[in-house]
């Protein structure tokens, strides 16, 4: 996980922020690959917040997702719903999401 967990108020904030995001990672039978880790870790460093789906072929939870994908990329999960998870982690070069204290 992060560098600590995300409060409640931020993990809402976020939330709200990602209501309009697409999907920028898609999860499928092949599950947590190294590409797949590879295309989180540069979705997240340039973007911050990103929404990954798991498709229906998916052989894992959404829940094992998240989690492998959080672990392997330092990032938060913020949420998850139905097959899609919001998953948070702040940019190192460019940070531009100012979470609430």
């Amino acid at each position: 996980m992060g560098d600590g967990m995300l409060t409640s108020k931020q993990r809402a904030y976020l939330r709200g922020l990602g209501q309009d995001l697409d999907p920028v990672l898609q999860i499928g039978k092949g599950g947590i690959t190294e590409q797949v880790v590879k295309q989180a870790d540069d979705a997240l460093e340039a973007r911050e917040l990103i929404k990954v789906r798991l498709l229906r072929n998916a052989t894992i939870t959404l829940q094992e997702a998240t989690e492998a994908l959080c672990a392997a990329t330092q990032a938060d999960p913020v949420s998850q719903v139905g097959r899609v998870a919001l998953l948070y982690r702040r940019s190192k070069k460019a940070p531009r999401i100012e979470l609430p204290s």
